[in-house]
Order: structure tokens, then sequence, then C-alpha cells
């Protein structure tokens, strides 16, 4: 592990609206935007000194995060921890009995691989494990 908080999931109904707080009152300035298709996902990464914020925006109907916006609003949706190796924390999950959401990492924003952990199993929070690629 590289004991870092990647960033934090905050899942919004519009990054537009939500840029009027983080860029219209805070003044900062998004680091990166990019359309995930695959996973129904518009994101969008602010960096407040060392620490990243990734808003995440449905954009259909069956989004990873759809369900998450119309059963609990926009919030807080994970935290996200870099690793060394996806697959092999994968598998290191399993052996202390963890669940991880998939058996293989999936792409993710900005050139990633990532895995999603039960939050069953951490502690009531859902956790992303990912590597920069």
């Amino acid at each position: 592990m590289k004991n870092k908080i990647d960033h934090i999931g905050i899942v919004v109904k519009s990054i537009d609206d939500a840029l009027k707080f983080y860029n219209g009152l805070l003044g900062i300035t998004p680091a990166g935007e990019e359309i995930l298709e695959d996973r129904g996902l518009r994101v969008c990464f602010i960096e407040i000194g060392d620490t990243r914020i990734e808003l995440l925006q449905p954009t259909r109907e069956d989004s990873e995060v759809s369900k998450f916006l119309e059963k609990k609003g926009e919030g807080l949706h994970h935290v996200a921890y870099e690793v060394e190796n996806v697959k092999e924390a994968i598998e290191k999950a399993k052996e202390i009995g963890l669940k991880p959401l998939s058996d293989e990492p999936k792409p993710g924003a900005h050139n990633t691989s990532v895995v999603f952990m039960h939050p069953k199993t951490t502690n009531g929070v859902l956790t992303e494990l990912l590597q920069h690629n």
C-alpha cells in the first residue's frame, strides 16, 4: 500500500452546479474532467492542496451512481486509496475476508485501474483501491 488517500468521491446531480461552490466561492479551478462512457459517469477532479475531490455525475439512468443519487441524494460516495498493484490488493483483500465488488480491476478516470470494496466489509464506507497506470 502507498498509505495515501488518492481522493474523496462526491456524487452530484450537476458538476456545473457543484463547481459554483468549489470554483465560485473557494476559487478552486478544476484539475481535469472526463466522461467514462462505459460506467455512465462524468467526473471532474478538483485539487485542494494535496487533496483531490472527485465529483461524480451520472450521464444516464443506469450509471454506477444513479441508484445512490436517487436513494441517498448528493453527498459523500467513497474514499479512494492508492495502491501499488490493484490486482495484488484484490487477492490480499479476499485472503483477509474483505469483499471486492469485482474480481478484476476496471478502468478508472485519469488512466487508473480500480476496484471497489463492499462497504459491509470496510466499516460502512465504500472504499476504492486504485493504481495509477
